[in-house]
């Protein structure tokens, strides 16, 4: 007995050292990192050290390309980064892009720029855009631009693409897939499990529902979604062959055009893009290295072996996370309206029907501010929530302050919506809008449940009584429900024609739920000038009359331990040394996320009379 008193002490003690330990390290973590945020904090360079004369700017993007981040927590966020835990979806700002490739251009530090894209996931063709313009730009400072990679996606090629030099590792590979809209259908599935799918819509082209409807692309829909996909590939291949110097015709898009030129190329990808102009040199790593030393010079002490900064720690220094003070002169406030159009509260990344109907009544209540960019990325969502955003648009037209939409990657559906009452809408050639349409759907499994023995009944006092996804709903009721949808679609295309000087029926002619591109959105007058932030910032102050401004984004405030806790992370990850552990890529895991992916952007929609103007097409 004294032996097995012994034991079990032995291991329950042996236990807790254990958790004492853990305990011991995770607070010693907690206090290292504090103590890493608050160094740097009185450490920060003031913009002129921690650049080294003749540095590469070494634009390393991580990520996608979007014009406002997700809400993430900044000590989550530090922790996977200390830990070399990467992002489920790392971002990176387009602002923060223009703005260091703007400062490297004037910065005499900086004596070249090499573009590592090997790690950038996806943009918008209209990002893609102008961070290619902030290249040629930079290129007018005479400074060489390298672009190198093992392999080039089609996104990251187009930015790769105005390098002076291209080069791409000998074992490496790339090829233009163009631009394709595939999806999944769910309808024999639902069928399979008894759900039945009730859907009240208006528009021959409005087909966010037709996955649930299904088990194929509609003719219709193919037809819309080849126009504006073919559109938009032809603004790529025009951009890129510019840019590279060659013609359009270079694009191989059937297999039996690529083939002969993939023969003749021994079928090594790499030499097929040598022989085609897309890239300038097949050189390995250690040849591009010793051509950029050549360049900058070399570095024993730098990680990459030439001196450089990266795009993360040069940003750090021409752009502090403290907010600026206030200097008094007048403003063009810029709401970022990014994501699907929800009701209520919603975080950055989302759109919601408070939370961004807040941030406009800020910009009119700021008396600094004199007009308003509304700047959209979002394939909509509810149709209340886009109206209560719109209605805080004619309020700050009431008061004074000229409004113009811009509109970014995506402004369909309720992005067009919350876009229509402005004073003048902007659009990039690629922006995917249009989409005036609207639907109303749920999900009920009374057959399911008939056909695993559980059943709903009871009584109620009115008809309407007990619908939902357990006992469906009557034939009249969904008569209701239609009636209401096909006002909603009155009222929008209603809406559209009366801000765009257009009958209802013009308008009923290019809506029907239709999805554009921003340069036929112009010639149907959807849209009055094709242009990026400059130029819609520009037209802002222009229609408040002023000839000096500073520009600002309206977010939310935070309050002082909000701002202290951000800063103090945000400098410590800066700092912190990162060990990058590899990821698993699982083809399966990735499909399942799609499918999850697919019914979590129906499932999160909010609006309180079901009723949404959204985009599920506009995806690419």
């Amino acid at each position: 007995m004294s032996t097995d008193k012994s034991w079990t002490k032995a291991l329950f003690g042996g236990i807790w050292s254990v958790l004492n330990f853990s305990r011991k390290l995770f607070f010693n973590l907690i206090f290292l990192i504090i103590a890493i945020g608050i160094i740097s904090l009185f450490f920060r360079d003031n913009g002129q050290i921690g650049v080294k004369q003749d540095s590469a700017l070494v634009l390393n993007l991580k990520g996608d390309i979007v014009i406002q981040k997700h809400a993430i927590d900044p000590f989550e966020a530090f922790m996977q980064e200390a830990l070399g835990q990467a992002n489920e979806k790392p971002e990176v700002l387009l602002q923060d892009i223009l703005l260091t490739l703007d400062n490297a251009k004037q910065d005499r530090r900086i004596k070249a720029l090499v573009l590592d894209l090997h790690e950038l996931s996806g943009a918008g063709l209209d990002k893609l855009e102008q961070v290619a313009q902030a290249i040629d730009d930079f290129k007018l400072s005479e400074k060489p631009v390298y672009a190198i990679g093992d392999y080039y996606t089609q996104e990251q090629y187009y930015i790769a693409s105005r390098a002076d030099h291209v080069y791409m590792n000998p074992m490496g590979w790339m090829l233009f897939e163009g631009y394709g809209r595939f999806g999944m259908y769910y309808k024999s599935a639902l069928e399979k499990i008894k759900a039945t799918t009730h859907v009240f819509k208006v528009g021959t082209y409005k087909s966010a529902v037709e996955p649930l409807l299904r088990d194929d692309m509609s003719q219709p829909a193919k037809e819309a979604n080849r126009a504006w996909l073919n559109g938009m590939w032809s603004q790529y291949k025009n951009s890129v062959a510019k840019a590279r110097g060659l013609s359009t015709d270079d694009f191989d898009e059937k297999v039996d055009e690529f083939m002969v030129k993939f023969e003749n190329a021994n079928g090594d990808f790499a030499q097929y893009a040598l022989d085609n102009g897309w890239v300038d040199g097949l050189k390995t790593r250690e040849q591009v290295l010793q051509e950029l030393v050549s360049v900058v010079g070399k570095d024993e002490d730098a990680k990459l072996g030439y001196t450089n900064i990266t795009f993360k720690h040069y940003l750090h220094i021409v752009n502090p996370p403290l907010p600026q003070l206030n200097t008094g002169i007048d403003k063009v406030g810029v709401v970022v309206a990014k994501g699907t159009i929800l009701n209520g509260e919603q975080k950055p990344g989302m759109v919601g029907g408070d939370s961004t109907a807040e941030l406009l009544r800020k910009a009119r209540l700021d008396d600094s501010i004199k007009s308003v960019v509304l700047y959209v990325d979002s394939p909509g969502g509810s149709a209340f929530a886009s109206e209560i955003i719109r209605q805080e648009i004619e309020n700050l037209k009431a008061a004074g302050k000229p409004v113009v939409a811009l509109m970014s990657t995506y402004a369909a559906s309720g992005g067009y919506w919350i876009s229509a009452s402005a004073d003048e809408i902007w659009a990039a050639p690629s922006t995917i809008t249009g989409s005036i349409g609207i639907f109303g759907m749920f999900v009920s499994f009374e057959n399911t449940l008939d056909y695993l023995g559980v059943h709903t009944d009871g009584v109620g006092t009115t008809e309407f009584a007990g619908m939902g996804i357990t006992r469906g709903i009557d034939p009249k009721m969904g008569q209701v429900l239609q009636r209401s949808i096909e006002h909603g679609y009155d009222q929008f295309i209603s809406l559209v024609a009366d801000e765009r000087q257009m009958s209802k029926e013009t308008v009923d002619n290019i809506a029907q739920g239709r999805v554009w591109i921003g340069e036929t959105a112009l010639e149907l007058n959807l849209v009055d000038h094709l242009g990026y932030i400059d130029d819609a910032v520009s037209a802002a102050a222009a229609r408040a009359n002023l000839s000096e401004y500073d520009v600002t984004y309206v977010e939310r405030s935070l309050n002082s331990s909000e701002l202290f806790w951000k800063e103090l992370f945000s400098n410590a990850s800066v700092m912190l040394a990162k060990t990058q552990f590899a990821q698993s890529d699982s083809k399966l895991i990735s499909l399942i996320n799609k499918v999850t992916a697919d019914f979590d952007n129906v499932a999160k929609l909010n609006d309180p009379r079901g009723v949404y103007a959204f985009c599920l097409t506009c995806d690419i």
